[in-house]
């Protein structure tokens, strides 16, 4: 089977709506997508009835934003219950926390271009987590720039006179809340230096007491130098390894199974959420 477990709505940061996301899925011979929209689990019925019209399998899921010592951590969580109240609350506090960011951030950028929170939801889903990714695409639309990866590596870098730093839960917490509400968590990109600092190997060893789950370790993020680190790491603890796209449609140049998970870790994701009572089921194509 081919295995894409991290992928992306208009419901968070991607272009598609589940269907759509579905739809291509199933033409670029994906077997089994996760749905891994950005702090929410809005999408999922949308996705759950698009997965059975097309006979895809379906994990649904939702990465969770944190911070480690400053450091941006992003977990995802699979087959979690959606309506946990420890969970819950916390990724309804982080959404609202997003969109007083984004307003930080528009007020910075008006001082020098032609932006507002109107333009920023003119480019959103109604329903969508708003981030600075919407922002990229209102400056997009405005010329500014000419795609979200020039918005990001440049006006909207994290070292740039305009951010705002996402104030957020740390990843033990988080842990432990996954787990609480019936779900596995998986370390999203852990070595993604591109995107900033990355966690020292003294926080893995703590995340994995904790009781993480898995690592994403095949991610075009992370160097390839690492992803053998990591692959014996995960052996040695006995987590999950997940390969994946990170999908966002449009968004991001990232192509649907560019990366993939092996059958036997699905199974493995599958078998760990089944001993955890309080989650949902794995949609089966």
């Amino acid at each position: 089977m081919v295995i894409d477990l991290h992928v992306h709505t208009a419901f968070s940061d991607g272009t598609q709506t589940p269907s759509e996301l579905i739809s291509e899925a199933s033409m670029e011979g994906i077997d089994v997508v996760g749905l891994t929209d950005h702090d929410t689990t809005a999408g999922w019925t949308l996705a759950e009835d698009a997965a059975r019209v097309y006979g895809l399998g379906l994990v649904r899921g939702m990465e969770i934003s944190c911070r480690y010592e400053g450091i941006s951590v992003h977990l995802l969580s699979y087959l979690h219950d959606p309506y946990d109240t420890g969970l819950a609350e916390v990724v309804q506090e982080t959404r609202r926390a997003r969109l007083d960011r984004t307003h930080l951030i528009i007020e910075r950028l008006a001082e020098d271009y032609p932006i507002d929170m109107d333009a920023v939801l003119s480019v959103s889903g109604e329903d969508a987590t708003i981030g600075r990714p919407h922002i990229a695409d209102a400056l997009v639309a405005a010329g500014v720039v000419e795609s979200r990866t020039e918005a990001f590596s440049s006006i909207l870098s994290s070292q740039g006179k305009y951010h705002v730093s996402l104030p957020t839960i740390d990843p033990i917490t988080a842990i432990g809340l996954i787990r609480e509400a019936g779900g596995v968590s998986v370390f999203a990109h852990p070595r993604a230096a591109m995107r900033g600092r990355v966690v020292p190997d003294s926080a893995m060893t703590e995340f994995i007491a904790a009781g993480l789950d898995g690592l994403e370790v095949d991610h075009r993020d992370n160097p390839p130098q690492e992803r053998e680190a990591m692959r014996r790491l995960a052996h040695e603890h006995d987590l999950i390894v997940t390969g994946s796209s990170d999908y966002h449609g449009t968004g991001k140049p990232n192509r649907l199974g560019e990366h993939v998970t092996s059958d036997h870790m699905l199974a493995k994701l599958l078998e760990r959420a089944a001993s955890r009572p309080g989650g949902v089921d794995y949609i089966q194509s």
